[in-house]
């Protein structure tokens, strides 16, 4: 588990098999998280929309871990803040994190090729040195570092965008004419794209490839009056034209999975994924309309983050993508009312 790693993320999709993976994740759930087994019906289902689902806040409340035989949990990923000050704890395996870096590395090397250069992240060196737990922030990041050559962290103070260290982006750029830089939105903007950039390092910045790669939602940014193509323009300006900025949406209660934003406004989803949209009301399935995002993922194993009920709005899109991605696409569309703020991480 799970072959369906082994295909192109945006290929042919098998419905069928991916819902028997499902199935027998929610089985093998059932059978090693009393807590889950409490929740989840027995018996499998015939249609995806039929698959049992946890409601995103069950993770901040609830310890959800599943215990097998070949199931090892090294740490706990913690979600970003809240407005109620309460993370998300997902409990993570060594099996689990091996196909969700698969995943991450798939999916993103179809937006920026799979070759390896060096990977600029906008955190601190502290981020990586808490024991038995990692932020969403950090481990976000890492998740692109098989596609890198060499790290660093550009950040003094994680806290504070305006620590940047610009004399590490000149040392990279002397040697290296393509980048992948990672950085929550807000902060990619703070730190990057609205700072006074010192005059040797914007120099050297002229014609190189970068690829920004950002997450973590649009909130602060619509209050500052800050579009995307903006956003978007402030940090391409006077690089090469291969440079393009990619915007993923992904939860830590669905880690592995990112969808990232195409050219023509879309959000994709691989073949080892799943997207339903359910009336906000009732939660009935909905073919059309703006509703409550499900998203599932066949690479849980440590814990029953397979099926989760979000708190974020969004819509099917109908036919196939203008950008030749093929599968199911979906639009983003906010949060439902009166939903709890996710930190640095809402969108």
């Amino acid at each position: 588990m799970t072959e369906l790693l082994d295909q192109a993320p945006y290929g042919a999709r098998e419905d069928g098999r991916l819902l028997a993976e499902l199935n027998a994740l929610t089985a093998h759930h059932r059978a090693g998280c009393p807590a889950y087994a409490q929740i989840a019906a027995e018996g499998p289902a015939e249609r995806i929309e039929e698959l049992p689902l946890l409601h995103v806040s069950a993770f901040k409340h609830v310890d959800l871990r599943t215990e097998a035989e070949d199931i090892r949990h090294q740490r706990t990923l913690l979600s970003s803040a809240t407005s109620t000050g309460v993370s998300s704890r997902i409990a993570m395996d060594a099996r689990s994190s091996a196909l969700q870096n698969r995943s991450v590395v798939s999916i993103l090397a179809d937006f920026v090729g799979d070759n390896r250069r060096p990977l600029l992240i906008l955190d601190s060196s502290r981020s990586l040195r808490s024991r038995g737990q990692l932020s969403a922030r950090i481990a976000a990041a890492m998740g692109l570092q098989p596609l890198s050559s060499e790290l660093r962290l550009l950040l003094g103070d994680a806290g504070d965008a305006t620590s940047m260290k610009w004399d590490v982006v000149l040392d990279v750029l002397k040697g290296h004419d393509e980048l992948l830089v990672f950085g929550f939105t807000w902060i990619l903007w703070l730190a990057w794209a609205r700072a006074d950039i010192p005059q040797p390092v914007h120099d050297a910045l002229a014609g190189k490839t970068i690829h920004f790669v950002h997450s973590g939602g649009w909130k602060k940014l619509e209050e500052a009056r800050v579009d995307r193509p903006t956003f978007d323009s402030a940090l391409l300006a006077g690089l090469a034209d291969g440079s393009r900025v990619v915007d993923y949406y992904g939860l830590v209660e669905q880690v592995g999975i990112i969808y990232p934003l195409c050219e023509h406004g879309s959000r994709h989803v691989p073949v080892w994924a799943d997207v339903v949209v359910r009336d906000p009301w009732n939660h009935e399935s909905m073919a059309d309309g703006v509703g409550q995002l499900q998203l599932l993922n066949a690479l849980a194993l440590g814990a029953p983050y397979h099926s989760v009920l979000t708190e974020d709005m969004g819509r099917l899109l109908p036919g196939p993508c203008p950008c030749g991605r093929s599968g199911r696409r979906f639009e983003l569309q906010g949060r439902i009312p009166r939903a709890e703020v996710r930190g640095c991480a809402n969108v």
